[in-house]
C-alpha cells in the first residue's frame, strides 16, 4: 500500500480534516487525522495494519518480534490489529495522574523484543514515554511503528519509526500562528478534547 492509497482510506472513512486544530502537544495546526474514524471499520484496520506489518517485517528482516506495546488511547485499537498481525500479545500503557503505566495485569517479561506502535506520531513524545515504560519494565524496544508519521521523518523516538505513510503537515506554537491558521476558530478534537 503506498501513501496516496493510505491517505484514501484516511479521506474515505472522513478522517483527513482540515481546519485550525490544538494537537495533543499543544501544537496547532490545519490538518488534523482522526485515526479513530479509519479504525472504527475492522476491514480498514486490517487492510492499513497488514499493510504496516509487512513494512515492519521487511524492516527488521528475520528478528521477531514478542510483543507490541502502545500508548493509550490512540494506539490501542492499532496495536491490537499489529498484534493480531504480527502474531503476538498486544498490550497497552494506559496514563495514570498523568504519566504512562503498566495496568490491567498486563506484564513484559525480561528481554522481550517489543514493538511500540502508534496510530500517529507527531512530536514522538507519547512514543518515547511509551518506550520509556517497556524499557523500565526490563523490555527491548527494537522499533517504533505509526500508521502515520507527520513529522515526516522528524520525530526522533530513540528507536527507528516505521510509519505507513509520512505526511508534511506543518505545526505552530499557539503565538506564532500564520494569519490564515489564525483567523479560524480552533478547535481540539481527539479523545481529549472536542469531538
Amino acid at each position: 500500500m503506498d501513501q496516496a492509497q493510505v491517505l484514501d482510506e484516511f479521506r474515505a472513512a472522513g478522517a483527513l480534516l482540515e481546519g485550525h486544530f490544538i494537537l495533543t502537544s499543544g501544537l496547532r495546526s490545519p490538518m488534523y487525522l482522526q485515526c479513530a474514524r479509519v479504525l472504527m471499520d475492522p476491514r480498514r484496520a486490517e487492510r492499513l495494519c497488514a499493510a504496516l506489518a509487512a513494512k515492519v517485517r521487511d524492516a527488521l528482516g528475520a528478528d521477531p518480534i514478542d510483543l507490541v506495546v502502545s500508548p493509550a488511547m490512540g494506539g490501542v485499537v492499532v496495536g491490537y490489529e499489529m498484534g493480531r498481525q504480527m502474531g503476538v500479545p498486544a498490550i497497552f500503557v494506559e496514563r495514570v495522574d498523568g504519566t504512562f503505566a503498566l495496568r490491567r495485569g498486563f506484564d513484559i517479561p525480561q528481554g522481550a523484543r517489543c514493538l511500540m506502535v502508534e496510530d500517529v506520531v507527531t512530536t514522538g513524545l507519547s512514543s518515547r514515554e511509551c518506550i520509556g515504560v517497556i524499557e523500565a519494565l526490563g523490555g527491548r524496544v527494537v522499533a517504533g511503528a505509526s500508521l502515520i508519521d507527520r513529522s515526516d521523518g522528524k520525530a526522533d523516538i530513540g528507536v527507528p519509526l516505521i510509519p505507513l505513510a509520512r505526511l508534511a503537515v506543518p505545526s505552530y506554537p499557539a503565538d506564532a500562528l500564520p494569519p490564515d491558521l489564525a483567523a479560524i476558530p480552533a478547535i481540539k478534537p481527539g479523545s481529549r478534547g472536542l469531538k
